[in-house]
């Protein structure tokens, strides 16, 4: 069924207003055994979700979302509606309103084409340096060209085509009869050739270094470098604060105007809305409900400057421009990653599992895989865990001059946090 005629039909029904998506994605696929090609496939889809909104009295409204199967009957889309319908006049929310239509600035035009997007990835991969000992196992490139439209009752009507792809690698690494397997996934948009290379490169490394790793031993409080995609998380914690919905339900301390922590001797955080940013798969003019997206200052030398997130909630806080972050980096600090890697100090590079709680900045991570530098020494570490807090680390917290990027987000390519404990696994300080 076409999108225009689900638009009647939600606009005859009982609906007080509603919002369709409908993405199509055209795209290739390539399983590769080593650097052999196993299969290869082509994809043209279809995906519409529904959401319709109901007004329960003037204090109220609820919503209720639905996907749309494109082959879908007239009738069953009917009988979806009011589904939804009735299922939205169960939910109390406090009303606010949908993206009314507003002038933006486009993006540029998307040119490539998924062949052209599939072949510079492969040719990538193929260019991985590999060893006797260290090599890729496996790789699997996803390129999609998708172009995303959409419509609400309020009249607006916007259709953008960007790129996004997706590569999975699997490597393995060997040494005196014992071999361990890591797994990657890179979400990206068009491919970063380099990026990507120097990516599968490091796993390579620490596949090799994991198997010569000897026990984290217990050094309590200590300084801990952050050089990969971890970073993303302790930048997370400060995005996360600035979102509208924590802010109306009470979950952040962040104040605009206000500095996220005072005496701070370290390097205050910046932090930046970015509109477009060279290949990122989410380079979009607006959000995903309409909101127009602009570059945006949100965390200026530590102090907060706006709020973002989802219509609903930014609404609730009488915020009508607004809109909900795509792309977003924080800038570089006052010393470079070869400076921020002097003295004493663990470097995690791999962790089973890493996490900075958003509301209580609480530091947690099960270490895989580090670099203990001590006295002029590095001695790959594995096992324990590291642990602390966001909000004592805020006041001295450093940053490199040097910025990376994981898909969406530029950071600092190198985070050095003073106050973490490190948690070994040798029972005795070291």
């Amino acid at each position: 069924m076409k999108t225009e005629r689900i638009a009647e039909l939600l606009r005859a029904s009982s609906a007080d207003a509603w919002e369709i998506i409908d993405s199509r994605i055209k795209g290739w696929e390539f399983y590769f055994i080593r650097h052999e090609l196993d299969q290869n496939r082509a994809k043209d889809v279809e995906h519409v979700t529904i959401r319709v909104y109901k007004n329960i009295g003037e204090e109220a409204m609820g919503s209720a979302s639905a996907r749309i199967a494109v082959s879908e009957t007239e009738e069953n889309v009917k009988k979806t509606i009011d589904d939804l319908v009735y299922q939205a006049s169960l939910v109390r929310n406090k009303p606010y309103r949908l993206n009314p239509p507003r002038d933006f600035e486009p993006m540029p035009e998307y040119s490539g084409s998924v062949e052209a997007e599939a072949e510079a990835f492969i040719n990538a991969m193929n260019s991985v340096r590999e060893t006797e000992t260290e090599d890729i196992n496996s790789f699997e490139i996803f390129t999609d060209s998708v172009e995303r439209r959409l419509i609400n009752s309020e009249g607006i009507d916007i259709t953008e085509k960007y790129p996004s792809s997706k590569v999975e690698v699997v490597v393995n690494a060997r040494k005196d009869g014992h071999e361990i397997e890591l797994y990657r996934l890179y979400d990206l948009g068009s491919c970063d050739r380099d990026g990507l290379v120097r990516d599968v490169e490091e796993v390579l490394q620490i596949g090799k270094d994991k198997l010569i790793a000897v026990p984290t031993p217990a050094i309590g409080t200590s300084p801990v470098v952050f050089s990969t995609d971890a970073a993303l998380e302790i930048y997370g914690y400060f995005l996360d604060n600035l979102n509208a919905a924590y802010a109306v339900r009470g979950m952040t301390s962040f104040e605009l105007g206000k500095p996220m922590a005072e005496d701070i001797r370290g390097d205050k955080v910046t932090l930046n809305a970015v509109r477009y940013m060279e290949g990122s798969p989410s380079n979009f003019a607006c959000d995903a409900e309409g909101s127009p997206i602009r570059d945006l200052c949100m965390i200026d030398a530590g102090v907060p400057k706006a709020w973002c997130g989802s219509r609903m909630f930014t609404q609730y806080m009488g915020l009508d421009d607004a809109f909900d972050i795509s792309n977003w980096e924080v800038s570089g600090g006052s010393r470079s990653a070869a400076e921020l890697r002097k003295g004493n100090f663990l470097e995690v590079v791999e962790f089973s599992d890493f996490q900075v709680d958003s509301m209580t900045g609480d530091i947690f991570g099960e270490i895989r895989l580090g670099y203990l530098h001590r006295d002029g020494n590095v001695i790959p570490v594995s096992g324990g865990s590291v642990s602390g807090s966001m909000r004592d680390n805020i006041p001295e917290m450093y940053m490199s001059k040097e910025t990376r990027r994981y898909s969406s987000a530029r950071v600092p390519a190198v985070t050095r946090l003073e106050k973490v404990t490190v948690s070994g696994i040798s029972g005795e300080d070291q």
